[in-house]
């Protein structure tokens, strides 16, 4: 098992509409989720900067990072895209982030 982080940033005024959308998660893209391995998965607001913290653990290789090839993804990207930033290809702008520190 190893866990993962990264940040996105959301488009101010978008909290209520991402949380809905995610309070929605497509059943498909949840099980093409839980199938890959990724389980433990949490995303949190930071109201003053708009961004949003991800963190996840993964069984297996990848995490959802790494699932951006998938055709139910990249629809979850353009169904998002309105609402956060984005690189060209509509994936979501998302920056690792390194663990400095861990307690059991």
């Amino acid at each position: 098992m190893k866990r993962e982080a990264f940040k996105m940033y959301l488009k101010p005024g978008c909290e209520a509409e991402y949380e809905k959308r995610h309070n929605a998660i497509w059943p498909e893209l949840k099980k093409m989720l839980s199938d890959g391995g990724v389980y433990d998965y949490s995303i949190y607001w930071d109201k003053e900067t708009n961004i949003l913290f991800a963190c996840q653990k993964v069984k297996g290789d990848e995490s959802s990072q790494d699932m951006g090839s998938s055709p139910i993804v990249q629809k979850w990207w353009d169904y998002m895209a309105d609402i956060m930033e984005t690189n060209p290809d509509n994936s979501p702008v998302s920056i690792p982030l390194k663990e400095i520190f861990r307690m059991e």
